[in-house]
């Protein structure tokens, strides 16, 4: 019998009877691997484990391990998924059933107007456990548009999503269902099929540590135009434990919702009255709000930014030359038709920082220019997408635009990175990860030179600062590569808040330039710099990471003095009188509750620390200090208390 060759990813060979598949390879490599293996990447293409290779191919097993492996797991599920479903609602029909970051969901249509109930969740797990235990192989075909749409007969969605493919207008919704003209499915038994790219794991019984989440609804294809379905969230794992840690993370990330303790605390709403996407900032909130606005203002200025300050809204010519009406209009607000023109909201603030550095002649001893400013954009983000200040339609973003020479370029980007992470950590992140996105394979404004010059400057800058980051290579947008940080937070969630992006394009469209030293005229590169991101969104992150527990800089309120009674009342005034004046935030509480209850009140509010005031308190010029997550201590002079708070860190 004849033999091929193989080449694995460390580059050596393996030789396989000819005829053999990826399943075979596999268990040639060593029983645990052919135990752990879910599919195989082939000559740079996934393919199930039965795939035939042929002479030369490259192979790569993938398993659960890997995130790669993890994606196929939960596809898999989100199919049994969708076969529990059909198998318990006949009549039921389905639309789109995707992985998802940690899970998966799928939509579904049931007969006569039925909705799930959370109670049916348990329902359709125990039958999903029961196509587990029965160990149904996942069996792929391939079929012409005519056939596929034969077989999906009675499924409008899957019907559509048919017509969309073959037509040659597939997105990203459906990449995961169908493509090209030969349309795949994959049966895994005799009363289930359904369509799909796949690869798939080889048979159900490879799934099993899933728990079904939750019920919403969404709308067909995400147009609120369309049907509404009904999407059932879960989620899915290589083994017990990984699970049990995921449920365990989502229980803490419910008790640190921004949304519950927004509330609970008194720092911000979103009235219904006001519509959606858009918050109310309490008090408390504000107060916060200021003082993250304020550190930023001055680390700015201290960082050689200029001030500006643009409007709220701006005729429609600004956006047809900065290309947002071509690239953006689906996310921006309608215009508003006015006697000398149409005007829309400002869904970036980057056109205007551009007017600034157009309206005057430059020179390179000018340059760089760094414009910054806390410019509140509007966008119009569909209403099940939003999700409290993390997807907002109206907000303020920390927007810095540089305006820089291509000599300096490297120099510059180097202290624009150091500046973001200095500044991240200034709040509290430490744990840092970044991706560097190359130019897009697709269409791209730009010299070869310029964008080689750029991407290496970045992957340089990150090298420097001995950041792990990894590559999107031809994840740049079309005017420019770019710099991704994610941050960390306190349960290990990550979360992508600051990006540093050079842009091609506005330069260019705007006929930016500068005087050069030999008098020539040339084109600024300009670096686009969100480092908060959105002041809302990176509240709702702190607020998050820190479970409500602001440190003593950003808290609110710092002290609260609680008299033990009403002849207290005196001595608690003036103890707060002492820390205003030492510049603290402070609240008392009158004795009109009893004690314990105003103690836990105030803890319930989170305030660092809590002073209790009494008779001894009174004749030692003392106070009782109650601090967040401490032991209580008696009789502390009120001007060492003082001496302890100056000595907390803050930025």
């Amino acid at each position: 019998m004849s033999e091929i060759s193989v080449v694995l990813p460390d580059g050596s060979q393996r030789t396989l009877e000819s005829g053999a598949t990826v399943a075979t390879l596999a268990a040639d490599i060593g029983k645990r691997l052919a135990n752990d293996a879910l599919i195989a990447v082939v000559d740079g293409v996934e393919a199930d484990l039965d795939t035939q290779l042929s002479d030369g191919q490259k192979v790569e097993i993938v398993t659960a391990a890997s995130d790669q492996g993890l994606h196929v797991l939960r596809h898999s599920t989100a199919h049994v998924l969708a076969q529990a479903v059909l198998e318990l609602w006949p009549g039921a029909t389905f639309a789109i059933g995707p992985p998802i970051e940690d899970g998966f969901y799928y939509d579904f249509e049931l007969p006569d107007g039925e909705t799930f109930s959370d109670e049916d969740l348990a329902r359709i797990e125990a039958k999903m456990r029961d196509i587990v235990a029965a160990d149904q192989p996942f069996v792929r075909s391939e079929v012409t548009a005519d056939e596929a749409m034969s077989i999906m007969a009675d499924h409008r969605y899957k019907r559509a999503i048919i017509e969309q493919v073959t037509s040659g207008q597939s997105d990203s919704e459906v990449a995961n269902e169908a493509s090209g003209e030969v349309i795949s499915f994959y049966r895994n038994s005799d009363a289930f099929i359904d369509m799909c790219v796949g690869p798939h794991v080889p048979s159900t019984g490879r799934l099993g540590h899933f728990k079904l989440m939750k019920v919403a609804g969404a709308y067909w294809k995400g147009d609120e135009h369309n049907p509404m379905l009904q999407r059932i969230y879960g989620t899915a794992w290589a083994d017990r434990k990984q699970l049990a840690a995921h449920l365990h993370r989502l229980e803490e990330a419910a008790k640190r919702d921004h949304r519950r303790l927004a509330n609970e605390l008194d720092l911000l709403s979103f009235p219904s009255e006001l519509g959606g996407g858009l918050a109310i900032w309490h008090p408390r909130g504000a107060t916060v709000r200021k003082l993250m606005e304020d550190y930023s203002r001055r680390r700015h200025e201290e960082g050689g930014y200029d001030f500006t300050y643009t409007p709220h809204l701006a005729n429609g010519k600004l956006f047809e030359t900065s290309g947002h009406l071509d690239f953006y209009a689906d996310g921006m607000y309608p215009p508003m038709e006015m006697d000398n023109g149409t005007y829309y909201p400002k869904p970036m603030n980057c056109p205007m920082h551009v007017l600034v550095y157009r309206s005057q002649q430059r020179s390179y001893r000018d340059l760089p220019i760094r414009l910054f400013e806390l410019g509140t954009v509007y966008r119009y983000e569909r209403a099940g997408t939003l999700h409290g200040l993390m997807r907002i339609r109206g907000f303020t973003q920390d927007d810095a635009h540089i305006f820089v020479t291509e000599e300096g370029l490297p120099q510059e980007l180097d202290r624009t990175l150091r500046f973001v992470l200095d500044m991240l950590q200034a709040f509290g992140f430490d744990d840092f990860e970044a991706k560097l996105s190359t130019r897009p394979a697709e269409k791209s404004v730009g010299s070869d030179h310029i964008w080689d010059l750029a991407t290496e400057c970045l992957r340089d800058t990150l090298n420097k600062a001995e950041m792990s980051y990894t590559v999107d290579e031809g994840g740049g947008a079309f005017y420019g590569p770019k710099i991704d940080i994610d941050v960390r937070d306190a349960i290990g969630r990550s979360w992508q808040l600051s990006t540093i992006q050079a842009d091609f394009n506005l330069p260019d469209r705007f006929d930016l330039e500068y005087v050069a030293s030999d008098g020539s005229r040339r084109r600024p590169v300009m670096l686009h710099r969100a480092l908060l991101g959105s002041i809302e969104r990176f509240f709702g992150v702190l607020v998050e990471h820190f479970a409500g527990n602001f440190p003593l800089w950003l808290a609110p309120v710092q002290v609260e003095v609680l008299p033990v009674a009403e002849d207290h009342n005196g001595y608690a005034d003036s103890v707060a009188a002492q820390l205003v004046e030492a510049g603290y935030r402070v609240e008392t509480s009158e004795a009109n509750d009893p004690l314990g209850k105003r103690i836990r009140r105030a803890k319930t509010q989170k305030i660092p620390y809590v002073l209790v005031v009494g008779d001894d308190d009174v004749a030692a010029g003392t106070v009782g200090v109650n601090p967040r997550g401490g032991e209580v201590e008696r009789n502390v002079p009120v001007d060492e208390f003082i001496d302890r708070l100056a000595a907390e860190p803050a930025p």
